[in-house]
């Protein structure tokens, strides 16, 4: 599995307040918490983001409550992939659940800029900053979590294998 897109940069304590603001958490629409996705800490950054686009933060990515909501407004924005020094346990779990990739890669989140062009490659985990002719390393996915991710999340994963 590969991604390549466009970083948007965040710090660290990135809440999931702002992730997906409260006020709309009365939908599990997919496309409507997509036009809110990051809102509170970027107020364009639905309009901005591009499918494929790349998230990069600081630690504690995530952090606050612990809805779903946040990733899958991620997701459905067309992120491809979230690169962080750390995360929220409850966020990185529902992250996965969903099938959104969550990597945690401390040069990658300290070296890359805003609008930098990476390209990940899941199988191998190297971080390609496309811009600075740059490489990270991180963690590959243990096969299980691939799994899920490539499955399009945890629920999806579990209806393949009953099949």
């Amino acid at each position: 599995m590969i991604a390549k897109g466009k970083v948007y940069k965040f710090g660290d304590n990135v809440n999931t307040d702002e992730i997906i603001p409260a006020r709309y958490l009365h939908t599990t629409d997919s496309a409507e918490l997509a036009r809110h996705c990051m809102e509170d800490a970027d107020v364009n950054f639905a309009k901005k983001a591009q499918k494929g686009d790349i998230i990069v933060a600081g630690k504690n990515f995530g952090c606050g409550s612990s809805r779903e909501h946040a990733p899958v407004s991620i997701k459905a924005c067309g992120v491809s992939c979230v690169i962080a020094e750390s995360f929220a346990r409850i966020f990185y779990r529902n992250a996965i659940n969903i099938g959104l990739p969550i990597l945690e890669s401390k040069d990658a989140s300290e070296l890359s800029n805003n609008g930098d062009l990476l390209e990940i490659n899941f199988d191998s985990g190297i971080i390609k900053n496309l811009t600075k002719q740059e490489q990270y390393k991180t963690q590959k996915f243990p096969k299980f979590m691939h799994d899920i991710i490539k499955a399009g999340g945890l629920m999806r994963h579990i209806r393949q294998e009953n099949k």
